[in-house]
């Protein structure tokens, strides 16, 4: 875990700060003096069984129980039962296309609803490698209150947007082939993505793809750190000094008790 929350605090520019208890140790890093995310060890039944480090979005909800048992109504399921923990009561759930996340209330660190969300060192995007993203949206819509746009490309669109009380917050589109299992993948807000992605391959950890430009001006770029959990950052590029190969490759697995997540990834450079 040291080691985890050092490469973070590198690459993204967080704070460091142990916030272990005697029964759980455990990091949080903030941007600002504001909690972002926390990091923990995986379980020891985690590591016996194969488990592999992954980042785990947690989502505020006013009723956890009642959450969680509409979970299962909506075609998902419980993977973990509502318990205490040291952020708060937290649930783990997944999708109804398999994708996991966590519901949590009574959050021990930060606001349910953090401002300044596209400052460097928030968690600005979040967004959800599907199945078959046309048809995972009501799950969330109903569960979460979550909207799309009123307007949109349409069903054949590519990628689908939703937002949380008006404001825009990520999107779903459906995962290629390679991707073998639906997953979240969580976006941090840089200042420089070509800075960060340059100490993200010197701190030991791997870009999987060329900077992409989006059409406000923004750069995203997907990334695996040392421990082989994948993550993606978002930011400005000064389009200097960032080595940029013709494909790569990464592949993850994790398992602790009903929880599992596993996959393959093959992004090509793009050609422009």
């Amino acid at each position: 875990m040291p080691s985890a929350a050092a490469f973070y605090a590198g690459v993204v520019g967080w704070a460091v700060k142990d916030v272990s208890s005697p029964e759980l140790a455990y990091t949080l890093l903030t941007a600002g003096g504001t909690p972002a995310v926390g990091l923990m060890e995986l379980p020891e039944e985690g590591v016996r069984m194969g488990a592999t480090p992954r980042w785990l979005g947690y989502l505020a909800v006013d009723d956890l129980d009642a959450r969680t048992a509409q979970v299962r109504r909506l075609g998902g399921a419980i993977l973990v039962s509502p318990t205490d923990s040291n952020i708060g009561r937290i649930a783990v759930v997944a999708d109804p296309q398999g994708a996991t996340f966590a519901l949590v209330t009574g959050l021990t660190f930060g606001q349910s609803q953090p401002s300044g969300l596209d400052e460097p060192g928030r968690v600005g995007w979040h967004e959800l490698l599907a199945e078959d993203r046309s048809k995972v949206f009501p799950f969330y819509g109903e569960l979460l209150g979550w909207q799309q746009p009123p307007v949109e490309a349409g069903p054949e669109s590519v990628y689908g947007l939703f937002s949380v009380a008006g404001r825009t917050i990520g999107g779903m589109l459906t995962k290629l082939p390679s991707v073998s299992q639906a997953c979240w993948l969580h976006y941090f807000n840089v200042d420089d993505v070509g800075a960060a992605a340059r100490r993200v391959n010197a701190d030991g950890g791997r870009v999987l793809q060329e900077p992409i430009e989006l059409p406000d001006g923004c750069w995203i770029l997907r990334c695996v750190d040392p421990q082989g959990a994948l993550f993606a950052l978002q930011g400005a590029w000064d389009q200097k000094g960032i080595e940029r190969s013709s494909a790569s490759e990464v592949s993850w697995s994790a398992k602790w008790g009903d929880i599992a997540s596993q996959g393959r990834m093959v992004l090509h450079k793009t050609k422009r």
